[in-house]
């Protein structure tokens, strides 16, 4: 189902906006966490993105809002072991989380106004 509102339009630019945040702040990762956590890191911001986009352009959307629901709670626990390795600092580890909260809040929203339920 195709929205007439900009709503799927902002959640979108939210997610861009996070990657654009995101991708930096790995490059200064640690070498021995870059990969392990850094590259999982950009890949769910990545995914979270593209699940968005094709939500926005598809008439059935509720498997790729599904899909970036469960990539903003990989980012969550990805951004929380960061903290607590003491990859990123506190600062960034608010901002994440206000981050995916809101992106979060925007694709549940957006998934409860789907024909089909995204949760099974």
């Amino acid at each position: 189902m195709l929205s007439t509102s900009n709503e799927p339009a902002v959640v979108v630019q939210r997610a861009y906006d996070w990657a654009l945040w995101i991708i930096p702040k790995v490059e200064k990762f640690p070498k021995s966490y870059r990969f392990p956590i850094g590259q999982s890191l950009v890949t769910a911001s990545l995914e979270l993105l593209m699940n968005l986009v094709d939500a926005t352009y598809q008439a059935r959307n509720a498997g790729s809002l599904a899909a970036a629901v469960r990539e903003v709670n990989r980012i969550r626990y990805l951004m929380r072991l960061a903290k607590d390795l003491r990859v990123i600092n506190l600062a960034a580890h608010e901002f994440a989380s206000k981050a995916m909260d809101e992106v979060g809040r925007m694709a549940i929203k957006l998934a409860g106004s789907a024909r089909e339920p995204i949760f099974t």
